[in-house]
């Protein structure tokens, strides 16, 4: 079984975000970049699902500029067997992402698509499910365990309730949830072995697909700082600075 495994170049997670100057995004400069940390649980399933021997190839694919060679890297390092870069310098939105993976799957024919739920920079939670629509395969989001039974793939899910299990029928679409798993680092062995692994860039337009955008962003602002709080003497001071000040009852 062939499993594509969709990954992002995003602003390490420990790294504090600057908002540019002029408000047109957020400041990338001399930025510690590194693989979205839902995108790292999608790896670590696939890897899994190989030494389970489920799976017999792993293909990582990323939309982003010449860069993100560093990220696809990385997961080819983590067990991954190819990697795939539709190499863009434009900033996409979900459903150019989604149509470009689409003629990525439509080329490589998958079983198996396994994608973070978001990614940490937009929080969109969209690729996954327009990917699914424009593939008309069968999904299992925000997943919390996945089991491959023959033709089948059985999804259990993070729901507001609980949890909730579904039976997808293979192609499917996985999208991974904080709790699936924890991703594994790379060994220096395997980083060595990583740089001859097979690497193809593509473009948008040898896949044939248009990113033209309608959505523009206007403004990204920081947000407001918080204020400390204070400490009150008593439950009448409470009510009061509750009703007068912050005037929530």
């Amino acid at each position: 079984m062939k499993v594509l495994v969709a990954v992002k170049r995003v602003v390490d997670y420990n790294v504090k975000v600057r908002v540019k100057a002029d408000n047109s995004g957020v400041d990338l400069a001399n930025v510690k970049m590194a693989m979205n940390p839902f995108c790292e649980i999608a790896v670590e399933e696939a890897v899994r699902l190989k030494e389970k021997g489920i799976a017999s190839e792993i293909v990582v694919v990323s939309v982003g500029p010449n860069t993100a060679q560093e990220q696809l890297r990385t997961a080819l390092a983590l067990g991954a067997d190819r990697a795939i870069l539709v190499e863009s310098n434009e900033e996409l939105n979900s459903l150019a992402v989604a149509k470009l993976l689409k003629a990525v799957v439509d080329k490589e024919q998958p079983q198996l698509v396994i994608l973070g739920k978001q990614a940490i920079d937009s929080d969109n939670n969209q690729t996954g499910q327009m990917l699914a629509a424009l593939t008309g395969f069968a999904q299992g989001t925000f997943a919390s365990k996945v089991e491959v039974a023959g033709d089948k793939v059985n999804v259990t899910r993070e729901i507001d309730g609980g949890l909730q299990t579904v039976a997808l029928k293979l192609p499917a679409i996985v999208t991974t949830d904080l709790r699936l798993n924890e991703p594994r680092y790379a060994s220096l062995p395997n980083i060595m072995k990583a740089k001859k692994k097979p690497l193809d860039v593509l473009t948008p337009e040898a896949l044939g697909v248009s990113t033209t955008s309608t959505v523009k962003t206007l403004k990204v602002e920081a947000p407001a700082a918080r204020q400390a709080g204070i400490k009150v003497k008593s439950v009448a001071e409470l009510v009061e600075k509750l009703k007068n000040e912050a005037k929530v009852i």
